[in-house]
């Protein structure tokens, strides 16, 4: 009977701690950093992408979120974007002033820092590879993404890419080393937007999923995948092949969110200024295909330099996937494909 009021005080004092961090910042934070945890997150699952539920459809890649019960997966899914010719820029957990910080992911005209980590399916961990917008119509590279019979716009393209980690940080013991190019920094500072009305209770309906929990899945959870927001059951949820890496459950018994120094919430609201609300949507829309928007600005991974980072002592190691493969490119096409076969993320072939 002790040992259970003691871990509900604890789990009470989490929250406690965790709501005081979230509602004490201004609503312009929720840009950049917004909350901070003494240990990173799980190595991202193995899963496969469901195929695209229809065209205008942008993925988003799932990532570990983090509530008063810990670390919590939300699942990657295919949105639609809050205007013709934005990309999403991914979120991600950075070390820094002696905890793990998450920088949250908005929408942009191109693809900004996030993190080097290779979310799979066209985000590598430096720009994006799943397709491009033209003349307001998204059009998808067949090769490292799944799209159907009932999208036409697609085209292949090989993707080469070196990066095989399952690592979901940036710094810190056991993260990854990259810092932002020099065209990730000038897409930090352009226009940029919020998630989505459909993003955000995407991830609230995850917080309340228990099975999404880490404590519960450890690192291995049986919704990794949606075709659409918030639609956690049914024949378009797709649950992760394995964990990324070993599941280090006593390190995680220690996770709680702790106040970031300020010198880091600074310097993290300067790296992504100008973002604004994405106007609310309750029923997702195809974008307009009379408008015309350019394509995502060329980026290149040689570019990347290593910094110097300092190292927690309690950070959980994370463990590498094997190397990755490439595809054959031909010209684009306009016309229906078969199926293709699913894509997965590494320990099932190459993550894109």
């Amino acid at each position: 009977m002790h040992f259970l009021k003691s871990k509900i005080v604890s789990r009470l004092a989490a929250a406690a701690v965790l709501a005081t961090l979230v509602f004490a910042l201004p609503a312009p934070s929720f840009a950049g950093i917004f909350l901070s945890v003494n240990i990173g997150p799980p190595a991202l699952p193995v899963y496969v992408q469901p195929p695209c539920p229809a065209p205008g459809y942008m993925w988003t890649p799932g990532y570990w979120a983090y509530g008063p019960e810990g670390y919590f997966w939300v699942p990657g899914t295919w949105v639609v974007a809050p205007t013709p010719g934005f990309l999403w820029t991914p979120g991600y957990w950075g070390w820094g002033g002696g905890v793990f910080l998450w920088h949250a992911g908005y929408w942009g005209p191109h693809i900004g820092f996030y993190g080097g980590v290779n979310y799979g399916f066209g985000y590598g961990g430096v720009g994006f590879e799943g397709g491009f917008w033209n003349h307001g119509v998204f059009n998808y590279n067949r090769s490292v993404t799944n799209v159907n019979v009932n999208v036409t716009n697609v085209y292949n393209k090989t993707v080469i890419n070196n990066n095989s980690s399952n690592v979901s940080f940036n710094g810190g013991t056991g993260g990854i080393q990259a810092q932002p190019n020099q065209q990730e920094l000038q897409a930090e500072h352009e226009q940029h937007v919020q998630p989505t009305q459909l993003q955000t209770q995407h991830e609230q309906a995850a917080s309340t999923n228990h099975q999404l929990l880490a404590s519960v899945n450890h690192g291995s959870p049986a919704i990794a995948a949606t075709s659409r927001p918030g639609e956690f059951s049914g024949k378009g949820v797709v649950p992760a092949k394995a964990a990324g890496a070993p599941y280090n459950a006593a390190a995680y018994k220690n996770a709680r969110p702790v106040a970031a120094p300020k010198a880091a919430n600074t310097a993290a609201a300067a790296a992504r200024p100008n973002t604004t609300t994405a106007q609310n949507r309750s029923v997702p829309k195809p974008p307009n295909a009379g408008t015309s928007h350019p394509a995502p600005m060329a980026q290149s991974s040689a570019s990347r330099t290593t910094p110097s980072v300092p190292r927690p002592a309690s950070q959980p190691q994370a463990h590498s996937a094997p190397a990755s493969t490439s595809h054959t490119s031909s010209a684009p096409k306009s016309v229906p494909h078969p199926p293709p076969a699913k894509h997965s993320q590494p320990h099932e072939g190459a993550r894109k």
